[in-house]
């Protein structure tokens, strides 16, 4: 049984695959408390994997992002090898400071201040930008690097930063801005 907050079809509005329809697979609780984070992830309901698989085969995408709070507390090869048989491209969004199960097919890591970074693969790394140092991120593993402005307030500042670094690319929150889910 895993803790599910919710199960919804949209848009990805973040990082690499913006625009992209996905079935968001919401797991509750997380191991940081991070206090700009926009999801209430605390509650949730107990799902078998079977019922996992079949809420998100209800809807026509193909790809499916495990969320949260922070989903590897809850996930396992067991639930990935469920969700490739029914056809899905696995897409992860964890804060990287737990080890993730084999057969994930996308990882973005969006490391946070306080969480050591555990991961030895990952695709994009998404930093939530608060005028910090982006030297921390730069020996990360992954082949694209996002800077996103903290809940929208510091558009301004990030967008020089990505500036003054050209290696990070802009990326913001697009389904709040269209407003989506």
């Amino acid at each position: 049984m895993r803790k599910i907050n919710e199960i919804f079809y949209s848009l990805q509005g973040e990082g690499f695959h913006t625009g992209t329809p996905a079935v968001f697979v919401r797991f509750s609780g997380c191991n940081l408390k991070c206090p700009f984070c926009d999801t209430q992830h605390e509650d949730g309901t107990l799902m078998t994997d079977e019922a996992i698989v079949e809420e998100v085969c209800r809807y026509p995408a193909r790809m499916v992002i495990l969320t949260g709070g922070e989903p590897s507390l809850w996930i396992d090869e067991g639930l990935v090898r469920l969700l490739h048989g029914a056809g899905k491209y696995i897409c992860i969004e964890t804060n990287g400071t737990r080890p993730l199960p084999p057969g994930i097919n996308w990882v973005t890591c969006s490391p946070k201040a306080g969480g050591a970074v555990c991961l030895e693969r990952m695709d994009e790394v998404k930093v939530v930008y608060q005028g910090q140092s982006l030297l921390p991120y730069e020996s990360l593993p992954a082949r694209h690097f996002f800077l996103q402005p903290c809940s929208g307030g510091n558009i301004a500042e990030t967008v020089a930063c990505v500036l003054r670094h050209p290696h990070w690319r802009l990326s913001l929150q697009t389904h709040k801005l269209i407003d989506i889910r």
